[in-house]
């Protein structure tokens, strides 16, 4: 028997299972990677409706970390929502600690379907003390740690207040990977683009007209996308076979939660 590949997911509890860690797991079980989980949050949310998030300490999330890379060998994580950018450089660097070689596939997640904002710069917990330039340059070590980002359009508007949209895209790609999720776009909704760090960009359009919106989605979307570079595919096959893996969640019935095929 073939071994699986070994995947960390860091990221938020949904009680519903629609995104967060469930979403991850049922993703890399689907397509045959065996997936690890550390919490980042634990949520009060369902399908349609998010009322709270409370953080997980970082020191606990480092001890959930340890004592997985301590037993296991894992090459690729994909990261979730993170309190602000400052806990994310730590935690980034404690996993390169960990594994010098690990490749992150971040999905910048800033505000839920459902409209809740994870980073209140107005909540004290968000480190409200930090200026807009400071939260700035913390991202920018993130990226540089990073092999892939993948934001929707709605995320990367608000990663950069003082650019535009492919002033930000050209700022980023000069770090790491993106991977821009096109199912917020005004037209050509469902059309994704990759942008590679060594100045490539290819488009990739939606396929079949069954789809309908899922909670959780861009969960699914990032982690097959990390599914299929542990599975041992180039960045741009990843990224076409982890959107028609989404696209068939999205199609798998009319409900706000899809159903993951294995």
């Amino acid at each position: 028997m073939k071994t699986r590949p070994n995947i960390l997911t860091i990221a938020g509890f949904d009680p519903s299972s629609g995104a967060g860690l469930t979403a991850d797991i049922k993703t890399f079980e689907a397509l045959k990677c065996y997936g690890f989980a550390v919490f980042s949050a634990n949520t009060i949310q369902n399908d349609i409706e998010f009322t709270a998030c409370h953080w997980i300490d970082i020191e606990v999330i480092k001890k959930q970390i340890e004592i997985v890379f301590n037993r296991f060998e894992i090459d690729f994580v994909k990261i979730g929502i993170i309190q602000n950018w400052e806990v994310l450089n730590l935690i980034i660097d404690f996993l390169i600690s960990k594994n010098n070689n690990i490749k992150i596939v971040l999905d910048p997640v800033l505000k839920s379907s459902s409209n809740f904002n994870f980073h209140n710069t107005n909540d004290s917990s968000s480190h409200s003390h930090f200026n807009q330039d400071c939260i700035e340059r913390q991202f920018d070590e993130v990226l540089n740690k990073i092999y892939l980002l993948t934001p929707n359009y709605q995320e990367i508007e608000k990663l950069y207040t003082d650019k535009t949209i492919e002033e930000t895209i050209e700022f980023i790609r000069g770090k790491t990977n993106v991977f821009l999720k096109g199912g917020h776009r005004k037209k050509a909704l469902g059309k994704d683009e990759l942008f590679t760090k060594k100045g490539s960009c290819f488009t990739l359009m939606p396929k079949g007209k069954k789809n309908s919106e899922k909670h959780g989605s861009g969960c699914v979307l990032s982690s097959a996308i990390t599914s299929y570079l542990a599975l041992g595919f180039p960045l741009l096959k990843a990224c076409y076979r982890g959107k028609r893996y989404t696209e068939k969640v999205l199609s798998s019935n009319k409900t706000a939660l899809g159903y993951h095929s294995i």
